[in-house]
């Protein structure tokens, strides 16, 4: 067997394997105790701020402030210091695969992402299947030009992304497929990891998420501090997701999927997040989903602010149509990938309590009034301070591995820690109000 040098276990370690649902335990204790001790060291606050909006109020914001954030923190710290991937075997038959990709107005991109594909190291057969959504611009034309062998060239009708990637399912003749966006560049060695990690995690597994990061970090401060984002906090979530049986998200940007469980599902539903709402019909069935952190794309991430809000608002959009069509899971399925699941109905309000309590509790503490400020900077802070030291020797390690030379910004990080959440709980809360409410979709 040839196993990959970037997790060759010892046999002390082997020795020393945890079951995952002691895992699972182990986190969840640690994250409760610091949960009480937090409670326990907020109480002057929660008394102050109960003066000034009356006890209930008091209580709810720091408890969706500073207390649940840093029970969700020290859960995930704790779950990626206990997460030990199982190596990942190489030397094995690699099957047949399709490439399955939906573009719309993606020309300046998309020749890119097709060299990548040209350069993949895979020893199997590829095949390719394109779907043009009635791109305006001269995407077909940039597709027509590709001299690739194995490439299917689809024009269709402007529908939407999902629209265009059930256009393209009718067309894939392989078990195994795989999703990437036109403007995902992949590492050579992507696919190939990507497939060694499907066929050897468990036989109920229905589709594996690969590892997104940033492909054009240093443009701006905005791409700047969404290189940390998709670096410390995307990945570590996914990391935690994984370990516990059940990624929430495999996403559209880079993911591999069991051709005949994907038309079981009927394909993509007609949703802003069809991945999601996807990937969590495949949980409420009790199927897997995995992740394989050394799988890498690179994705070009929104340069202004408008095109970032956009983004993370479709995404939240997303997020709420899952927990409309399945977030029964909880009750209907309570397996672990379902205690995620409970901790997506949390995030409207934690953001809607950031937006309407912490951001004006900074203006409070230039006042001298920390009891909003106070329990976030001490309770929650650090633990954010030690995943994205944790997610940053883990990361190296993958960087290094598949030899990728990666400068992340220090100013990035500043501002990541700093600011990112002051944009992105705003961003939230709009898109929520918006998909609870009916409001107009679009790709």
């Amino acid at each position: 067997m040839q196993e990959d040098p970037g997790y060759d276990w010892s046999d002390k370690r082997r020795k020393l394997y945890i079951p995952v649902k002691a895992k699972f335990i182990i986190a969840t204790v640690f994250a409760s105790t610091w949960f009480l001790f937090s409670l326990w060291i907020s109480e002057p606050w929660i008394e102050s701020l109960s003066k000034e909006v009356g006890e209930p109020l008091g209580f709810l914001i720091i408890l969706f402030v500073a207390l649940i954030p840093g029970f969700l923190m020290s859960h995930l710290l704790f779950s990626i210091l206990l997460d030990r991937p199982p190596a990942l075997d190489l030397d094995i038959d690699y099957p047949p695969v399709t490439i399955l990709m939906a573009a719309y107005n993606e020309a300046d991109n998309i020749g890119h992402t097709f060299e990548a594909v040209r350069c993949l190291d895979y020893p199997g057969e590829i095949h390719i299947v394109v779907v043009d959504d009635g791109s305006t611009d001269d995407t077909l034309r940039v597709l027509g030009s590709l001299d690739l062998p194995g490439l299917e060239v689809i024009a269709a009708e402007h529908g939407g992304k999902a629209h265009a990637l059930n256009i393209g399912l009718e067309k894939v003749s392989t078990s195994i497929f795989l999703t990437i966006d036109a403007d995902t560049v992949l590492h050579p060695q992507a696919l190939k990891r990507l497939i060694a990690r499907f066929v050897s995690d468990p036989c109920n597994t229905a589709a594996v998420a690969g590892s997104v990061i940033s492909g054009n970090p240093g443009e701006c401060l905005i791409t700047k501090m969404q290189e940390w984002d998709y670096y410390a906090a995307i990945s570590s979530v996914k990391r935690q997701q994984s370990l516990f049986q059940g990624a929430l998200v495999a996403q559209g940007a880079l993911s591999a999927y069991h051709t005949v469980l994907v038309r079981g599902e009927r394909g993509w539903p007609s949703v802003v997040g069809e991945d999601i709402v996807l990937t969590w019909a495949f949980l409420k069935d009790g199927w897997r989903v995995g992740y394989e952190t050394t799988a890498v794309g690179f994705t070009i991430t929104p340069q202004t602010l408008k095109g970032f809000y956009r983004q993370r608002k479709r995404w939240a959009r997303g997020m709420i149509e899952g927990l409309k069509r399945h977030g029964d899971i909880v009750w209907e399925r309570p397996h672990l990938p379902a205690f995620f699941v409970a901790v997506d109905f949390l995030f409207p309000f934690l953001d809607t309590f950031y937006t309407f309590a912490y951001i004006p509790g900074i203006i409070l503490a230039l006042f001298g009034k920390f009891y909003i400020v106070g329990p976030l900077t001490l309770l929650v802070l650090p633990l954010t301070f030690l995943v994205v030291g944790v997610m940053s020797y883990k990361e190296h390690k993958v960087m290094k591995l598949l030899g990728i030379e990666h400068k992340r910004s220090h100013l990035g990080l500043v501002f990541f820690m700093l600011f990112y959440q002051l944009i992105m709980s705003p961003t939230c809360v709009v898109g929520y109000v918006q998909e609870i409410f009916g409001a107009k979709k679009s790709w």
